[in-house]
Order: structure tokens, then C-alpha cells, then sequence
């Protein structure tokens, strides 16, 4: 007789694969209802982080852990952006204090002091792809997001970091280090 599969094991298994977190909504697609969760967080199987977000307590501890929880936080289709994503790679040598993060819908629960949520940028929309299964902006986009707030020098050392490391393709490349070289007066004419 096969056993019965507990809630406590499919909502662990499925947040292992998620640096350790869960959300109500993920847990109700694989069957588990938000009354579970909060039972299990009573019972001390869960943290409960966030409104809605919990944390497996014995998860694996990662680098990724902390951008994982301010996308939760921030909320469906946020993203990382700027030197959050040069972080994820260690490019330019960038440790933000806070992680930045993009949410495309208004979102009213205070956050914690470690983010910095903001609107989407005006203009064009930039393209988003996933680094380690986080929603983030395409590291070259990254890299010129970061103008004005990190050394050129070090930019221009991203661009050829993230080139050999195959995170830029060589059209990228060639972008990056013309936007780069361009003074600030030359940016605001183009």
C-alpha cells in the first residue's frame, strides 16, 4: 500500500526547487490550500516571511536567496534590474546595499529596507530573461541601466566580463562599448 503523500513534503519539494520559499498561490497549483500553509507555519515546517510568502526553515542557504524573496515580495512579473543583476554574476564588482527591483504593478505592502522597488522605465520595455530562475533585465540592458551610478571603467570591464563569460553576444558587445564611451552630453543628443 503506497503512502499517503503529506502536504508538509509536496510544499518542501517544490520550495527546495525555489531557493527555499513558497507562495499561496504556488502551493494551490500543486494542491496545497493556503490553510495548510499557514497550519504548517504554526507548527514551526514554515516561516511565514511575508504576507502570502513562507520559507522552508532548513532550506540550503544560496546567493540567490535574498533577490528570490524581493521578486516574491514585489510581486507577479517584477524583475531585477541594474547592479542587482550585475551582483547575480559578480560583474563590476558591484555589492548593492539594497536589491532593485522593477514591479510593473502598484504594490502596497512596505517593504523591507533591503529593496527598492520602483516603476517600470519610461520608453521602450526591456527585454527579460531568467538567471537562475529569476526574472531579471538581460545583462547588457543591466549594464547601461547602471550608467551614471558606476564608473565607466568598471562598466566597460562588465561588458568584457560578461562577454567571455557568454552573458553578452558579440552584437551586445559591440553596443555596450560604443554606449559606453559616449559622454553624457553625447547620450542626451542620441
Amino acid at each position: 500500500m503506497a503512502a499517503e503523500v503529506k502536504y508538509r513534503d509536496l510544499v518542501r519539494e517544490f520550495a527546495l526547487g525555489e531557493y527555499g520559499y513558497v507562495t499561496t498561490k504556488q502551493a494551490a497549483e500543486i494542491g496545497v490550500p493556503a490553510v495548510e500553509l499557514r497550519k504548517l507555519a504554526a507548527r514551526g515546517a514554515l516561516i511565514n516571511v511575508a504576507y502570502g510568502i513562507y520559507r522552508v526553515p532548513d532550506a540550503p542557504a544560496s546567493v540567490f536567496d535574498q533577490f528570490a524573496e524581493a521578486l516574491l515580495r514585489a510581486g507577479e512579473g517584477s524583475y531585477l534590474r541594474g547592479d542587482s543583476v550585475l551582483a547575480l554574476f559578480g560583474l563590476a564588482d558591484v555589492n548593492p546595499r539594497k536589491v532593485r527591483v522593477v514591479a510593473p504593478k502598484r504594490t502596497r505592502a512596505k517593504m523591507p529596507g533591503f529593496m527598492d522597488v520602483t516603476k517600470p522605465p519610461a520608453g521602450d520595455a526591456p527585454k527579460l530573461t531568467q538567471y537562475e530562475g529569476l526574472l531579471a533585465m538581460r545583462v547588457a540592458d543591466a549594464i547601461l541601466d547602471c550608467r551614471g551610478r558606476i564608473e565607466r571603467s568598471r562598466l566597460l570591464e562588465a561588458a568584457r566580463d560578461a562577454r567571455k563569460e557568454g552573458l553578452v553576444t558579440r552584437v551586445e558587445y559591440a553596443r555596450l562599448q560604443r554606449e559606453l564611451r559616449k559622454s553624457p552630453a553625447e547620450r542626451t543628443a542620441s
